[in-house]
């Protein structure tokens, strides 16, 4: 497992940052560093919410491990003099924000809980071991001993102070640690001031050596890995009854998936039978999403199949269980995501509180999933907010722009302009935030108006300062007296966080082409909100690679033909730096033998003109399907007249009824490419050509199957699926939904306007609908069509010769949104993470990169001067070359970085810590060294004429004489 693995798999669902933690923090800490070689997750505050009397089940902390099985450590952050008296289980305190606790029966109840969600499955019923600690991280064992609750009868198992550092033999004297080599602890107490201890044991070593509360077997990999699955709340899918459709020669399902090698089956009812018998591998970046709550705005980045929706539902049901008194809004664009976002919400819900709660719209005001306009009959979050205000809002019939997004703009613009936004949330999570972006003119005050409307509605992250109190039941709230300052990331300094959540995938935008960034959504002065990281872990941003839903064959496909990347004319767009593409999913190779008049990569970008491979690895796409079935998942096939089309399109259908076993409803999906008028003649010929050859179809908003127009008086436009009709839609109402089998006919209205990246997208909206099997069928002879079979030829590869100039540059990563929005003019980068980012030859003069973070990038060459990096972080950062004219280094932090060659006249570096930095043949004429210290670093070559050196520790250690 790589560093990066290994960091993930430490999941602090909050940061631990608040007053009265810093005791929690030590026990986390430590377990995060004795268990980073254990095959193993653990998590801090993992989301227990099952009452059980006047327990609530949360625990402080949860480890799985391989070896060991299940541990819960309660951490209780108290002073031996807190604690007054012990009967059984019930613990008294004093001067601590209770009177009294159950701390190892609170931890009891909460391994309980966890070993009966194991139960649930055969697999694992009876083998999981379980153990149950008490931290105290503030006491040490001969505390406790000199108070005697050692020889109490329920003394249960505690983990003191002593256990949470690795034992080289140490010396205690009057609290303080100092190293030493005895084996022994050697601790003071009155009356016997080096009163000497047996050893005490190291973390791992307590646990193994505790008694077990429930003793199971040792697990197997299979085991391991449905115990993951468990924990992520994803355990076996039980299959739906249903009937199968087998030949002769068709294998039978093995029993063991896991460990059996995967047959080819000839009926896709086989196929998704075996499917639905897997358990879904724990992913740990998923994991750590869909858990984390942040204490800030934070984006979501993700590919087409990976989860985004997924994580937005379980995160908001999570805040809720844990926060019941917030108001959560969980907002969409698409109104047909209504019923599987409750369907999302309901499953978190009823998982985390063992089934107590489940999501009822009519009795739960404080979690709503909202339709980002809304209608007469459902609230939106524009409506919401407009009743908030105290104003009426606008319908569609008060306004007269045909594009939905345009129309929704508009109305927030003018709600932004005629009231005072009431701050009426504690967080907002935005899904299909690509779809809620329009055009710049649309803007206000350089904002994006639905986006900056949600900002002005939530609550000020850091007020009231009130948190659940986990000893007492789980709506009771306790209030804090002291309780931490705000973390970095508002506006203003970071004093004002609100809780905006917000995720998309850009490729997946059918009007607007702009990417929701922060600074695209809310100005260049609010572009940092989503720069770097919270604490413990918890990032602003997040990119999500992996793709579950789309087997890998139909994403690569969409990719390929959605940025235009074998497209003759060169492609449309498409992603600038060997970084981004790895961020999504891909590996990069730039054949440099056959560059054509360009020179070296500069920036990590391709310049000019350059033969390019990218291919992606199967580990990113896990989708079984391709693995299983015999044949090709993707198929496209051009006919000579829309009548041949739609006859093979019957013809498949009824295939896949009658001999695949495949169901007409969420199983089979028709959808009508193209836009405008055409595009709905086509959906209504198509759906009464099915319907002529004996197959019920639906087409969305319809009260009822075999219905070719929506009745405004009876339409239900929240409605997508009718049982027992294959639907029929055109892609706006498809987006957000999906089937195992895709039918995507009139390939030809795309293929006659090949250059319209918006007509691309819808493409590739198309494509990733598919979970299983995806069949693309158009009429006539166009170039584009040779293109579709170049790219499905390609593979999970595409060789291209990259362009330097097309319709539009992605950027995923903060690096790229870095370099884009300073081509765009943005200077403030205050604060931003960039830590082992590729920036070779970036420009960026005169930025501001004060308190910067760029620990061991790579800024060769990059033209840096007048840029201010006043306590800025570049220790290990390779600056060979770099330009650092005028620049402001005050205070930076430079330790062994590399700096040979590099310009740094009239910078200024006072109180700069160059510490082992390699400063050979660098240009320092009449820099400021005022303070520096330079010990161990290389000057070989440097002329330090005019230089002022005044009190700076050069590097034999020798202070500089004031000037």
């Amino acid at each position: 497992m790589g560093k990066a693995a290994q960091s993930r798999k430490f999941i602090a669902t909050e940061p631990l940052g608040k007053t009265g933690e810093t005791a929690e923090k030590k026990v986390w800490d430590a377990v995060c560093e004795a268990f980073a070689d254990r095959d193993c997750i653990a998590y801090w505050r993992y989301p227990i919410f099952s009452s059980c009397g006047n327990f609530r089940k949360e625990p402080d902390i949860l480890i799985a491990d391989f070896e060991l099985g299940l541990t819960i450590i309660e951490v209780k952050a108290i002073a031996i003099d807190q604690i007054v008296a012990i009967s059984g289980h019930r613990w008294d305190f004093q001067h601590f924000y209770t009177t009294g606790g159950n701390p190892y029966q609170q931890a009891e109840h909460q391994l309980y809980a966890m070993l009966g969600y194991c139960d649930r499955e055969t697999a694992l019923r009876g083998k999981v071991s379980g153990r149950a600690i008490v931290a105290l991280p503030s006491i040490s064992q001969q505390q406790w001993h000199n108070k005697e609750f050692n020889k109490l009868p329920s003394n249960p198992p505690i983990l003191f102070h002593d256990h949470l550092h690795r034992n080289s033999g140490q010396t205690i004297i009057g609290g303080i640690e100092k190293p030493g080599t005895a084996q022994n602890f050697v601790i003071s107490s009155p009356g016997n001031p080096q009163l000497s201890i047996p050893h005490t044991p190291h973390l791992i070593e307590f646990i193994k050596n505790t008694a077990c509360v429930f003793k199971g077997s040792q697990l197997n990999r299979e085991q391991w890995q449905l115990l993951l699955a468990v924990i992520g709340g994803t355990p076996i899918f039980k299959p739906r009854p249903r009937r199968f459709f087998f030949n002769q020669q068709q294998p039978a399902p093995p029993t063991n998936l896991i460990s059996s090698p995967l047959p080819n089956y000839t009926t896709r009812a086989a196929v998704l039978a075996n499917l639905q018998q897997q358990f879904s591998q724990l992913d740990l970046q998923q994991e750590r999403i869909g858990k984390q709550i942040p204490p800030g705005p934070q984006r979501i980045r993700g590919i087409a199949g990976s989860g985004k929706t997924v994580v937005l539902c379980q995160k908001a049901a999570l805040m809720h269980l844990k926060y019941p008194d917030w108001d959560i809004a969980l907002v969409f664009f698409s109104r047909s995501l209504y019923e599987p976002i409750v369907a999302q919400l309901d499953k978190w819900l009823r998982r985390f509180s063992n089934g107590e709660i489940g999501y009822d719209a009519n009795n739960n005001q404080k979690l709503r999933p909202l339709h980002a306009w809304g209608g007469q009959d459902r609230p939106g979050l524009y409506s919401t907010i407009c009743r908030a205000a105290g104003v009426g809002r606008l319908t569609v019939g008060d306004i007269d722009f045909q594009e939905p997004s345009q129309a929704l703009a508009y109305v927030c613009r003018h709600l932004l302009k005629s009231a005072n936004i009431p701050q009426i949330f504690d967080a907002i999570l935005i899904d299909e935030s690509q779809d809620l972006m329009v055009a710049a003119n649309f803007n206000i005050q350089g904002k994006q108006p639905f986006f900056w409307m949600a900002y002005q509605a939530l609550r000020l992250v850091n007020i009231p300062p009130t948190y659940p109190d986990r000893e007492g039941g789980a709506n009771q709230l306790k209030t804090f007296e002291n309780f931490s300052p705000p973390l970095q990331g508002g506006v203003g300094g970071g004093q004002d966080l609100r809780r905006l959540i917000w995720a998309y995938d850009e490729a997946q935008s059918l009007e607007c082409l702009e990417i929701p960034t922060a600074s695209k959504l809310f100005g260049e002065e609010l572009g940092h909100l989503v720069n770097g990281e919270y604490s413990d872990g918890i990032k602003k941003t997040e990119i999500m690679q992996k793709c579950y839903r789309v087997p890998g064959p139909i994403l690569t496909a969409a990719h390929g033909i959605g940025m235009g990347l074998l497209r003759r004319g060169g492609m449309l767009t498409g992603i600038t730096r060997v970084e981004d593409w790895k961020a999504i999913g891909y590996e990069v190779v730039v054949d440099r033998e056959s560059e054509i008049n360009t020179p070296k990569v500069k920036n990590n970008q391709y310049q000019f003109t350059k033969k390019v491979t990218i291919y992606r690895p199967a580990h990113n796409s896990p989708n079984l399907v391709p693995k299983l079935w015999l044949n090709p998942v993707l198929e496209f096939e051009a006919y000579r007249s829309r009548q041949e089309e739609l006859t093979a399109l019957a013809e498949d259908i009824l295939y896949n009824l009658k001999v695949d076993g495949l169901r007409p409803s969420r199983e089979i999906l028709v959808i009508i490419l193209g836009a405008g008028f055409e595009a709905m003649e086509l959906e209504t010929y198509t759906a009464n050509f099915l319907m002529k050859q004996g197959i019920d179809i639906y087409i969305p908003s319809t009260p009822s199957c075999n219905l070719l127009k929506v009745n405004k008086a009876n339409s239900q436009p929240d409605r997508f699926w009718c049982e027992g009709g294959v639907t029929v839609s055109r892609i706006h109402r498809a987006k957000g939904n999906e089937a195992d089998m895709v039918y995507l006919v009139g390939f030809d209205s795309i293929a006659k306007n090949e250059s319209n990246l918006s007509l691309r997208n819808q493409l590739f909206v198309a494509l990733t609908r598919s979970k299983g099997w995806l069949k693309l069928s158009g009429t006539g002879a166009y170039p584009m069509y040779d293109e579709m079979w170049r790219v499905m030829q390609s593979g999970d590869s595409f060789t291209f010769i990259w362009k330097q100039h097309h319709q539009r540059n992605i950027s995923v990563t903060d690096a790229g949104d870095l370099v884009a929005r300073y081509a765009a003019g943005g200077r403030n980068f205050q604060g931003v993470n960039l830590s082992g980012s590729d920036l070779v030859g970036v420009n960026l003069q005169r930025a501001n990169l004060v308190n910067a973070k760029l620990i061991g990038a790579d800024l060769q060459n990059a033209n840096l001067d007048g840029s201010r990096l006043i306590i800025a972080d570049l220790n290990g950062a390779n600056l060979s070359g770099a330009s650092f004219k005028k620049a402001k280094l005050v205070g930076a932090f430079l330790n062994n970085v590399k700096l040979n060659q590099a310009n740094l006249s009239r910078a200024d570096l006072s109180e700069a810590q160059l510490t082992n930095a390699d400063l050979r043949c660098a240009i320092l004429t009449k820099a400021n060294l005022s303070g520096a210290d330079l010990q161990g670093a290389n000057l070989e070559g440097v002329d330090l004429t005019d230089v002022r050196l005044s009190g700076t520790i050069m590097p034999d250690g020798s202070v500089w004489a004031i000037d």
